[in-house]
């Protein structure tokens, strides 16, 4: 290993806080030490996630060289001897308010103490050809994520030419279930009401063979630039982009066939790959955020066409920013009827993706079909 992981890894840690990420800082650090190669790069951010990751196990008082020392030795050990951990033992692996917040089981601890797989999604049909291209691309189709792809490799993926010709995207699996169990159709209009960088915003285009027409809003310009970016290489053009703070004034006129709010939470369901949140996380967050949700929620629905959908995901898995958020909903807007999310035994009007189920991130998902009155309910005369 560089002599100069730990130093730097050290840097990173003593940086990093709940207002600066780790991974914000780990770029920063690498950016100003100069000259750190692919390898010490990836062994640093290995070094630095692994301590976060295995913090609440590490002896308390000791130097940071010798608790990286120890991260490393669990990480070791837990690959090698998953046994050896109790289920008692587990439990240090997330502070002790998650308990009290929602249901913690061994597997959802277990799956956190994993080291994450990278997820693509492969353009739709392009699956087969991405494995040909890809080398450590594995195809792993799931009803939810038909398009999903694992990938261990060596390359830097954003540089491979299948990547920039846009024919595939690197999207977590839970993620991509959203797409899919938003199902829009050719010719609709969605609003992705919290783009993003566009990930869902793109699936949806996508879904949809670039025909109807996907409104993607936030609240950052930058991240709608970076939307674009991503946009114009794999070639979708069906989407329109739009500043939209959350209130109750849409981005556009005319209503939407569907809505999917992936709202902003507090990222429960992917501390497997961002265990530095797990330490800057408190219950405050859960329930502020919470009351943005269901503000969102209630925001949007004068948007929406009789008989539209409303879809709602977040990637946490708190009590507070899922089912209640969902029953508050459900119980405001009697014009509302919740539906069922996904098909076969699975199906719920309440769906949990847990990290260990598909082995990305967790994600709770609902789902509600706005009623149409009776008078838009009778089919109107030829």
């Amino acid at each position: 290993m560089d002599k100069r992981v730990y130093p730097l890894a050290t840097k990173v840690i003593e940086l990093a806080g709940t207002e600066r990420p780790a991974d914000a800082v780990l770029r920063v650090v690498i950016r100003d030490a100069g000259h750190v190669g692919k390898e010490t790069a990836a062994a640093l951010s290995k070094t630095v996630f692994g301590y976060y990751r295995w913090r609440g196990f590490l002896t308390p008082g000791r130097t940071m060289e010798h608790q990286l020392h120890e991260s490393e030795e669990l990480a070791r050990r837990f690959t090698e001897q998953p046994s050896s951990f109790s289920d008692e033992d587990l439990q240090r692996a997330v502070p002790e308010w998650v308990f009290s917040e929602m249901e913690v089981t061994t597997a959802w601890l277990r799956s956190l103490q994993a080291e994450p797989t990278l997820w693509l999604r492969a353009r739709v049909g392009n699956a087969a050809r991405i494995t040909r291209e890809i080398r450590g691309a594995i195809h792993s189709p799931h009803e939810l994520a038909p398009e999903a792809l694992r990938y261990a490799g060596p390359l830097d993926l954003f540089k491979s030419p299948a990547f920039q010709k846009g024919l595939f995207e690197i999207q977590d699996i839970a993620s991509q279930a959203v797409g899919t169990l938003c199902a829009p159709r050719h010719g609709d209009r969605w609003w992705d009401t919290c783009a993003g960088e566009g990930g869902k915003t793109m699936h949806l285009c996508d879904l949809m063979e670039n025909k109807g027409t996907v409104w993607a809003t936030d609240r950052a310009e930058w991240r709608l630039k970076q939307l674009r970016i991503r946009a114009r290489r794999a070639q979708i053009f069906n989407f329109r982009v739009a500043l939209w703070d959350g209130g109750t004034t849409p981005p556009a006129e005319g209503r939407c066939n569907g809505i999917l709010i992936d709202a902003p939470c507090s990222g429960i369901g992917t501390w497997q790959r961002n265990p530095h949140a797990r330490w800057t996380t408190s219950p405050k967050d859960l329930h502020e955020l919470a009351a943005i949700q269901l503000s969102m929620l209630n925001n949007v629905v004068d948007a929406l066409k009789p008989g539209g959908r409303i879809v709602y995901s977040v990637c946490t898995l708190s009590r507070a920013e899922t089912t209640a958020v969902a029953n508050a909903f459900t119980a405001a807007h009697p014009d509302f009827e919740p539906l069922l999310v996904g098909t076969g035994s699975g199906a719920a009007t309440q769906r949990w993706i847990w990290p260990q189920d598909l082995g990305g991130n967790g994600m709770f998902i609902a789902a509600w079909k706005k009623k149409k009155t009776a008078a838009e309910a009778v089919p109107s005369a030829a």
